[in-house]
C-alpha cells in the first residue's frame, strides 16, 4: 500500500511538473512575457516534494530540456542548442538544490526560496564568458544590469505566481487526500 501511495504521488507531482512547464510553450509566444516562466518554481517545486532526489533533478530537468526542443524548433524550425545552455541547466540544478532545503512549506520559505533561484540566475546567466564577451567587470556589470528588467523581474513574478499555484495546490491537495502524504520528511 504505501508503494502505491508513493505512486500515486510520483504521478501527481510529475503532471503538475509537466502541466506547468506546457506554460512555457504559451509564454514564449508572448515577448514581453520574456521569462516570466515557471522553470523556477518548478525547479524549486521538485526539490522540495520529491522524496527521491533524483527524481526532484530528473523530472523537472527532461521536462525543461523537452520544452527547449519544442520552442527550439518552433521558432528555429530546427532542434538547435546554445552554449549558454549548458549553463541554463547547471543554473536549474542549482534551483533544485535550492528547493531541498525547504523543509517546511510556508509563503515565507518559498519566497525566500525563489529569491534565492532568482539571483543564482542572474550571476550565473550573466557571466560574459556565457555569451562569448570578454571576461571584464565591466562587461558582467553591464550584463547585470541588462538582465534585471524585464528578464530577471519577470522570473521572479513567474516564480511567486507558478510557486503559489504549484506548491499552494499541492499543499491543497495533500490536506484532502492522504494518498498524496508521505511519512518522510521533505528535504532528504
Amino acid at each position: 500500500m504505501l508503494n502505491q501511495n508513493n505512486n500515486t504521488r510520483n504521478v501527481v507531482l510529475i503532471t503538475m511538473v509537466l502541466a506547468a512547464i506546457a506554460m512555457r510553450l504559451v509564454n514564449t509566444q508572448f515577448p514581453a512575457l520574456s521569462n516570466f516562466t515557471p522553470v523556477g518554481a518548478v525547479a524549486l517545486f521538485g526539490g522540495a516534494y520529491f522524496t527521491d532526489k533524483w527524481k526532484a533533478y530528473m523530472v523537472p530537468l527532461v521536462a525543461l530540456f523537452v520544452s527547449d526542443i519544442i520552442i527550439n524548433y518552433l521558432y528555429a524550425g530546427k532542434l538547435t542548442f546554445y552554449s549558454s545552455s549548458l549553463f541554463m541547466y547547471a543554473c536549474f540544478m542549482l534551483m533544485v538544490w535550492v528547493g531541498t532545503f525547504i523543509k517546511k512549506v510556508t509563503a515565507l520559505n518559498v519566497i525566500a526560496a525563489s529569491i534565492v533561484s532568482v539571483l543564482v540566475h542572474w550571476l550565473v546567466m550573466d557571466l560574459p564568458f556565457v555569451y562569448g564577451m570578454p571576461n571584464t567587470w565591466a562587461n558582467y556589470g553591464t550584463l547585470l544590469v541588462r538582465a534585471i528588467y524585464p528578464f530577471e523581474t519577470n522570473m521572479l513574478i513567474g516564480d511567486a505566481i507558478y510557486g503559489a499555484i504549484l506548491f499552494g495546490g499541492f499543499e491543497l491537495a495533500k490536506s484532502r487526500y492522504n494518498v498524496l502524504r508521505t511519512e518522510r520528511p521533505l528535504a532528504l
